[in-house]
C-alpha cells in the first residue's frame, strides 16, 4: 500500500499593513519544525533534577554544565532510563545522544535523549574488582567447589529474560539433542532496576522445583551496564548457594560478569550451555549400538570357551574309568607286594622254618624238653622230629 508523507502546514503570519506578525502558536510551530531539522548529536552534562514516575512514559531531568552552570532540560524514555544499571543518579556525568525539540504548547526547549551512557565507569569497575577479590577470598570462585553436571538430568531449569533468541537457542538445542529431558523456563527481569532481586527470586523458584537437576542462567549480549546485575553480590551468592549445579551463559564470550566465575560451568553461548547440560541422543544411540556389539562378541567368546571346557571335561570323563582302574590295579599290586613281603611263606622261602610243639609255635627253647615231638614247617613240606637235647 502506498504511503504519503503528512502534509506540512505552512506557518502564515498575520499582516498588519507592512508588518508580518506571527501568533505564538505559529512561532512555536515554526521553531519546532526548524529544530526537527537539526542533526542527532551527543551532549555531555551532569544529571540533575531527575523526575520519574511509573505512570509516565518519559523521565525528566536536567543536564548541567558544571564548568559554566548552563543547563539543558532533557527527557528520556522510561524504559531506556530503567535499563541503566545501577540506576542513574543525580550528580553523575553522562553522554546523551538525541536531538533538540520544542514543546509547542509552552514553548519549552528540551533535549530528547535516545541513548544515554554514563561516564566515570571507572568507579563501578573499581567497586566490581573489590567485590571480586572479596568473593574470591571467601572461596566462592574456587575450582574445588565446582560440581559436575548430571549426565541425564530429569529436568533442566532455564532462567532467562524476555529474550526470544537466547531462550529459543537453549530450548531448540535441548529438544534436538535429548528430547526426553523436561525443560522448566523461568522468565525474569535481567537488566535495569530490580533485576538482581528478580534474578535471585527466579533462581530460587527453579532450584526448588522437585525435578530440576541443573539450571542454565542466560541472556544475550549487552553493554557493561546491562550486565551489571549479573555481578551483583546477592546474585553471585545465590548462585553459589544453589542446591543444584548452575551453568552461566550470560553476555558474549568476551564478557565476564561475576556470575561466570561462581557458576559450576561457564558456557560461551546459550547453545553451548544447552550442549553441556544434556547428552546427544544420536551419540548415545551410536554408543549403545557399539556396546551391544561388544556384548554379543563377549557372550560369543564366553560360549566358545565354555564349549571348549565342556569338551575337555567330556574327554576326561571318557578316560576316567580306565585311569581309575589302572590306578586301582597299581595300588593293589603295591599292596600285594607289601603283603607278600610280610607273608610267613616268604620268610620260609628265604630258608627259615616254623617249629611247633603241641600245635603252638615254639619261640623259646626252654618251652620244650628232651624227647618232645616237634613239627617243623619248611617252605616246601614239613618234618616231624624229636628233641634230643635242649640248649638254653
Amino acid at each position: 500500500m502506498r504511503r504519503y508523507a503528512p502534509a506540512i502546514v505552512k506557518v502564515e503570519p498575520i499582516l498588519y499593513g507592512d508588518r508580518r506578525v506571527y501568533p505564538v502558536s505559529a512561532f512555536n510551530r515554526g521553531l519546532a519544525r526548524y529544530l526537527g531539522r537539526l542533526p542527532v548529536l551527543w551532549v555531555e552534562g551532569e544529571v540533575t533534577e531527575v523526575r520519574r514516575n511509573d505512570a509516565w512514559a518519559s523521565v525528566f531531568l536536567t543536564l548541567k554544565d558544571p564548568a559554566s552552570g548552563a543547563t539543558l532540560p532533557a527527557t528520556v524514555p522510561r524504559r531506556t532510563f530503567d535499563r541503566l544499571e545501577p540506576l542513574l543518579e543525580e550528580g553523575e556525568t553522562v553522554h546523551a545522544r538525541g536531538r533538540a525539540e520544542l514543546y509547542e504548547p509552552k514553548g519549552e526547549l528540551s533535549f530528547r535523549i535516545a541513548t544515554v551512557e554514563r561516564l566515570g565507569l571507572g568507579d563501578h569497575l573499581v567497586a566490581l574488582e573489590r567485590l571480586k577479590r572479596q568473593l574470591a577470598a571467601e572461596g566462592l570462585f574456587a575450582p574445588e567447589r565446582k560440581r559436575r553436571l548430571p549426565r541425564f538430568p530429569r529436568a533442566v531449569g532455564v532462567l532467562t529474560g524476555a529474550d526470544a533468541a537466547a531462550r529459543g537457542d537453549v530450548l531448540a538445542t535441548i529438544s534436538r539433542r535429548f528430547p526426553a529431558t523436561k525443560v522448566v523456563v523461568r522468565e525474569t527481569r535481567v537488566q535495569g532496576r530490580g533485576a538482581p532481586e528478580a534474578i535471585v527470586t527466579g533462581l530460587h523458584a527453579l532450584t526448588s522445583h522437585p525435578e530440576v537437576d541443573v539450571v542454565v542462567v542466560t541472556r544475550g549480549g549487552g553493554s557493561f551496564e546491562d550486565l551489571l546485575p549479573w555481578s551483583d553480590e546477592g546474585v553471585v551468592r545465590a548462585l553459589a548457594a544453589a542446591p543444584v549445579p548452575v551453568v552461566s551463559a550470560v553476555g558474549h564470550e568476551q564478557d565476564t560478569p561475576l556470575c561466570d566465575l561462581v557458576a559450576d560451568v561457564r558456557a560461551a553461548t546459550p547453545t553451548a550451555a544447552a550442549t553441556l547440560v544434556v547428552p546427544d541422543r544420536e551419540e548415545l544411540l551410536v554408543a549403545v549400538e557399539g556396546s551391544r556389539r561388544r556384548i554379543e562378541l563377549a557372550v560369543h567368546r564366553r560360549l566358545e570357551r565354555a564349549g571348549e571346557r565342556l569338551a575337555r571335561a567330556r574327554a576326561r570323563l571318557r578316560e576316567s574309568p580306565q585311569l581309575l582302574l589302572e590306578r586301582r590295579r597299581a595300588a593293589l599290586d603295591r599292596t600285594g607286594a607289601r603283603l607278600q613281603a610280610l607273608s610267613p611263606n616268604a620268610t620260609l622261602a628265604r630258608g627259615y622254618a616254623i617249629v611247633r610243639a603241641g600245635g603252638t609255635t615254639l619261640r623259646d627253647a626252654s618251652a620244650t624238653a628232651t624227647g618232645k615231638l616237634l613239627e617243623i614247617d619248611l617252605a616246601t613240606g614239613a618234618l616231624a622230629a624229636r628233641v634230643e637235647e635242649v640248649r638254653e
